[in-house]
């Protein structure tokens, strides 16, 4: 599901959600009513175009990825929590160049990207060509949604965001390229982000905006050399389940 506000049959206008989910056949109804009345009632506004898309696969074509390990990091304010994801994208191995390239970038934005931009994790320089649009991660979800939530219970966490970013993140982590990811919420009320990577897992840091900032991005930081045409299709096409 995609939905926007203003422009013109959904093009150009304002981001307001997008989600997805993976089901059986006997769950399409209620996921697409879901999904239409996450579109009608989000926080970021009601959106005056809603795109649902529905397309069946068989599942054992699907690439079945562990779910990352998570870990928590703890600040008081937006800055703190930007100073810790610096951190640990530095200790992943991301450059210092890089990192200050991506902070920056994501900092300057005037509004929300649908997708994520591509940054060579040594260089800071961006690869993809995307503009505001973004290379979006999709066609993922949980291999055993009972599961999964209780393995997100135990963890102490709830809701849809912290479902949909593990979720998302694990796919990112599991593409061939990838150093690290970094990303906070566009959800005006939401100032919860993380760092991702397949070294290390899924650091949750508890503040990385102000509230009410209806502003976010994300940034996949990538390995040199990383062939650029195999990952943005992996990302966007390949069909993944999570495993808890």
């Amino acid at each position: 599901m995609r939905s926007s506000k203003g422009g013109i049959n959904g093009s150009n206008g304002k981001h307001i959600s997008g989600a997805e989910r993976i089901v059986g056949s006997d769950e399409v109804e209620s996921t697409v009513l879901s999904m239409l009345r996450r579109a009608r009632s989000h926080e970021r506004g009601q959106a005056d175009f809603i795109n649902i898309k529905i397309s069946e696969f068989c599942e054992n074509t699907a690439v079945r990825i562990p779910l990352l390990n998570v870990y928590e990091k703890h600040s008081g304010s937006a800055a703190e929590g930007r100073k810790i994801a610096t951190e640990e994208l530095i200790r992943i191995g991301v450059s210092d160049k890089a990192v200050k390239s991506g902070l920056s970038a994501l900092e300057q934005l005037s509004d929300s990207m649908r997708g994520a931009m591509i940054i060579d994790a040594v260089s800071g320089v961006r690869l993809d060509h995307f503009a505001d649009r973004g290379v979006r991660c999709s066609n993922m979800d949980v291999a055993d949604a009972d599961a999964y939530i209780q393995r997100m219970s135990s963890l102490g966490l709830s809701g849809i965001h912290a479902r949909e970013a593990l979720v998302l993140a694990s796919k990112v982590a599991s593409a061939d390229g990838t150093a690290a990811e970094l990303c906070w919420s566009d959800d005006p009320n939401y100032v919860t982000g993380y760092v991702a990577s397949p070294q290390f897992g899924y650091c949750r840091i508890n503040i990385m905006k102000e509230i009410g900032d209806p502003v976010g991005g994300r940034i996949f930081f990538v390995k040199p050399n990383t062939d650029l045409s195999a990952y943005i299709d992996y990302l966007q096409n390949k069909i993944v389940l999570v495993e808890v």
